[in-house]
């Protein structure tokens, strides 16, 4: 019997060694390789050449233009937010990853979801929870019984399979892949090579049977996917389950996408009886009342093709230590040192001996530019303590030389001030061109230089 091999593997990259490194050449990071034991593959590879020479008198290279495109029908999901972030839908024999934080969601939005997909035979496989925490969850969840959905209890991979082919489901749903093992890998579930080879038996499934299979991730305290970094690379969408905890609103993000874009972005609120789709975001991301209050500015920021309007909270206090704090919630802290340091140099407030906190309200992570303008009117706004008026909000793009940069879709973010009872709007003035403006209602402020915002909102 031919004995197995040492191999080492990055967890960070999926970088192979025959011998254990220090640091990854691919990636760079230290003491991430990880030993796994391989099978002697040399029957394996003269199977593979015979079955390759077969393949080549099967397969024969095609000219571009002689290949005919066309959309394969995607799945509804009956999730108007998951839809969004898969592209339109769930596409047939696609294999998708979806991660997150333990707690935060992700078993509640499958089950969720696989329980309103009622002309679906879908097949739940659970290597976490009991037959009966998934009842309970369900009746919890919904109140109609399910006939075509059904739920196994298993953590072999092979047996899985063999409930695949008596039950032939329309849906695989995998809860979670780090709990299932294969026997032919001698190691633990969740260990490098069962996750990578048993993500890779269900590609293989998914790939020629036509079905799609959803798999849920862990993700680790560094806020990555846990597993090789080769599992990313298998599956066709990756899908991250993020938000606070000690907030009640989730964030659905398209992290790879190979049907459709990765900039899409989904939102729900987490209740007693499940997941609820916002469709209209503002409501989760502007207080009800923040009248007389300094140091509040609202942004018309964009997320993938969304436009919403932002809060966005700052105070600003005496440093009560040498060194003042800066930071940030929700925003990047090195942009918001950026923006500091041009309110300093080119409007003159001196900050250098203030602490300055900055908060998204709503647990939300915006990266749009166009929230430049707004940070500076709030830091300045709690600065000065003078509260910014009722009905205003702003965008725009803040440069190092204090000047107002063009953003991008800025109709949208005037149509969704106005749909939201906004009487001004402060945009740049380089956006007004082409700008039909007697069709908004909401008053246009153009501003060219952070000096003229500021002087339309404090005088």
């Amino acid at each position: 019997m031919a004995k197995d091999k040492i191999a080492y593997v990055c967890e960070n990259c999926g970088q192979e060694s025959p011998k254990w490194i220090g640091k990854c050449p691919a990636c760079g990071q230290w003491n991430t390789f990880k030993e796994i034991r391989v099978a002697d593959t040399r029957q394996q590879i003269a199977t593979t050449s015979a079955s390759t020479a077969q393949g080549r008198a099967r397969n024969a290279a095609l000219r571009l233009r002689d290949i005919s495109a066309h959309d394969d029908p995607r799945i509804d999901m009956h999730d108007a937010e998951l839809n969004r972030v898969l592209g339109g839908g769930l596409v047939p024999g696609s294999i998708v990853l979806l991660g997150g934080e333990p707690g935060i969601g992700k078993s509640t939005l499958s089950l969720q979801t696989m329980l309103g997909l009622t002309d679906k035979r879908v097949l739940y496989v659970s290597g976490e929870e009991s037959a009966h925490q998934l009842k309970m969850r369900a009746e919890r969840l919904t109140a109609n019984s399910q006939d075509n959905f059904l739920i196994l209890c298993e953590n072999s991979l092979e047996a899985v399979f063999e409930q695949i082919k008596e039950i032939k489901p329309e849906i695989v749903v995998i809860d979670s892949i780090q709990t299932i093992s294969t026997e032919d890998v001698e190691s633990s579930a969740g260990s490098i090579a069962q996750v990578r080879e048993c993500a890779s038996a269900l590609l293989r499934f998914a790939k020629t049977s036509g079905v799609p299979v959803i798999l849920i991730g862990h993700i680790t305290k560094e806020g990555t996917l846990a597993g090789p970094k080769i599992l990313e690379h298998i599956v066709d969408t990756v899908i991250q389950f993020e938000g606070d905890q000690h907030y009640m609103y989730r964030i659905l993000r398209s992290i790879k996408n190979r049907f459709g874009s990765t900039s899409e972005l989904g939102i729900y609120e987490m209740q007693q009886t499940g997941l609820r789709q916002v469709s209209n975001p503002s409501e989760l991301l502007l207080t009800e009342d923040h009248d007389g209050l300094s140091g509040v500015a609202i942004s018309s920021a964009i997320e993938g093709v969304r436009p919403f309007l932002v809060e966005t909270q700052a105070l600003v206090s005496s440093a009560a230590y040498g060194t003042p704090q800066r930071s940030a919630t929700g925003f990047d802290q090195r942009r918001l040192n950026m923006l500091l340091a041009v309110l300093e140099k080119r409007v003159g407030f001196k900050l250098m001996q203030k602490d300055v906190f900055l908060n998204i309200a709503g647990g939300l992570r915006v990266t749009d530019m166009a929230m430049d303008l707004s940070v500076i009117a709030a830091v300045l706004s709690s600065n000065v303590d003078t509260p910014i008026e009722s009905g205003w909000c702003m965008c725009g793009e803040v440069g190092l030389s204090g000047e107002v940069r063009p953003v991008a879709r800025i109709e949208q973010r005037i149509a969704e001030a106005e749909k939201l009872g906004f009487s001004h709007i402060i945009i740049p003035k380089y956006n007004l061109s082409g700008l039909n403006r007697k069709k908004f209602k909401i008053e246009l402020v153009p501003v060219r230089k952070v000096e003229e915002a500021l002087r339309a909102l404090f005088g």
